[in-house]
């Protein structure tokens, strides 16, 4: 026995290389070609998504939910992220609830009040932030980061807007100062004007916006009637009073309420310009007002492994970019370059994209700026057909992407999440779809090869 070991060593020793090579790392393929050298081939430290909920989202002042409590909306999705995950709500380090339009602190005194619904004992933390329209997707990449950088283990971004109870409303008092400066007085421009900017400027048409607007309509109309939104989307009951007779009805929301399959090129085109009298931004192809919330929870892939929870997808990389406040429209054209080359890809690996649709001028001039494929684009349908509940929306992406990512399989690697930000930034963020079993499974087929990198090249 002990020369048959003796024997085995031998062999064992003709086998291993003459010189020290690098060992294969896994991560080298969990990403795109240039990210082998600034990732780790830790792959157990990815940060995953476990889980991105919704409520459904609803018309402000006249939908489903404008009898509902801020509070009330935000902890119906921490409810549904702790009871369908199992985790135990101490675990979690931090929650963070990307929200806009309230006053910051009563805002966060309410977020708090939530998580207490929820159930959350008091040792759990949690604070608000307000990147305008991105702040959702920046609540993700913020509890990301943290995790990353050993903070704590598990954390909740979530996002959360209520626009029947906080309108949009211009700054009650202005600096005179703004006058000498004109990006800072831009900066104040109704959100609608800039839209109309974007169309002047480079030369979108009412007829490419009002097509937007029905294909938006069209594609949300079919994922609802097939049943897509049903997997991020957690029904919530709640009351609802009749403005004429006063009565309180309990209800129960599982559905988006602004979506119009009938709409059309016809109807369309008969709508007044909403903020220009010769513009070409109407209430048709412009996002609609909206109240919802969404929740996500994050982890190590290492940890969600530990507890047994499914990997839906992987944060690979976040940006976001300042523009000019006058056409912040375009955030997204410079945003997604910004965020795509950070996680070492190319415009060409990402398979889905999900563009806020805060006004059709705007997003039709990002697909055509960065050449993006249509059938790529918000495949779903997007914020002009669903509604734009401001801090929620970044969230409610999250949970779009990533399901449909996992419905697609090995034809859907890399999604990213972009939109326009007020005051003119934009920010973006790649995602990767997460039920592979191992770091290999579902690298691309390579056609050709010269045996270099492109780095090397």
């Amino acid at each position: 026995m002990e020369k048959a070991f003796n024997r085995q060593k031998v062999l064992l020793a003709h086998l291993q290389p003459t010189s020290p090579s690098p060992l294969l790392s896994a991560s080298i393929c969990a990403a795109g070609d240039s990210a082998a050298y600034h990732r780790t081939a830790a792959f157990g430290d990815d940060i995953v998504i476990v889980a991105a909920y919704r409520t459904a989202i609803c018309k402000a002042r006249r939908g489903g939910f404008k009898d509902t409590f801020p509070d009330d909306l935000l902890g119906f999705v921490l409810k549904a992220v702790v009871e369908k995950t199992n985790v135990n709500p101490s675990e979690v380090g931090d929650i963070v609830v990307g929200t806009v339009l309230a006053p910051g602190s009563e805002r966060a005194i309410e977020c708090r009040m939530a998580a207490f619904y929820a159930g959350f004992p008091d040792t759990v933390p949690l604070r608000t932030v307000n990147r305008q329209c991105s702040s959702g997707l920046q609540a993700v990449a913020d509890v990301a980061a943290s995790i990353k950088a050993g903070y704590y283990d598990i954390g909740i971004a979530a996002g959360l807007e209520c626009m029947t109870v906080n309108s949009i409303r211009s700054v009650p008092q202005v600096n005179p100062r703004v006058e000498t400066f004109q990006q800072a007085r831009d900066c104040l421009l109704p959100m609608g004007l800039t839209s109309e900017n974007v169309a002047q400027r480079y030369g979108v048409t009412r007829q490419d916006q009002d097509q937007a607007a029905v294909d938006s309509h069209r594609k949300a109309a079919a994922a609802r009637a097939s049943g897509k939104f049903k997997d991020e989307i957690i029904p919530v009951t709640t009351k609802i009073v009749d403005p004429e007779t006063g009565k309180q009805k309990v209800i129960t929301i599982s559905e988006d309420d602004g979506i119009r399959p009938n709409t059309n090129l016809a109807e369309l085109s008969r709508l007044k310009p909403a903020f220009k009298k010769d513009g070409s931004t109407t209430a048709g192809n412009a996002s609609q007002v909206s109240d919802g919330a969404g929740a996500v929870l994050l982890m190590k892939r290492s940890l969600a492994a530990q507890k047994g929870l499914p990997i839906l997808g992987v944060f690979r990389s976040f940006a976001a970019v300042g523009v000019d406040p006058a056409v912040m429209g375009v955030g997204p054209a410079a945003a997604i370059p910004a965020a795509v080359q950070s996680a070492g890809l190319e415009l060409n690996d990402i398979d889905l994209f999900e563009i806020n649709e805060a006004f059709a001028s705007q997003y039709v001039y990002c697909i055509k700026k960065l050449e993006l494929d249509p059938e790529k684009v918000n495949v779903n349908g997007g914020a002009i057909a669903l509604g734009h509940p401001l801090g929620a929306t970044g969230a409610r992406c999250v949970g779009t992407l990533l399901n449909e990512m996992k419905r697609r399989g090995k034809d859907s690697r890399f999604g990213v999440i972009s939109m326009c930000i007020g005051s003119g930034m934009g920010a973006a963020a790649v995602f990767e779809r997460g039920d592979c079993v191992d770091a290999l499974c579902n690298v691309r087929k390579v056609e050709s090869n010269d045996l270099l990198s492109k780095d090397a090249r």
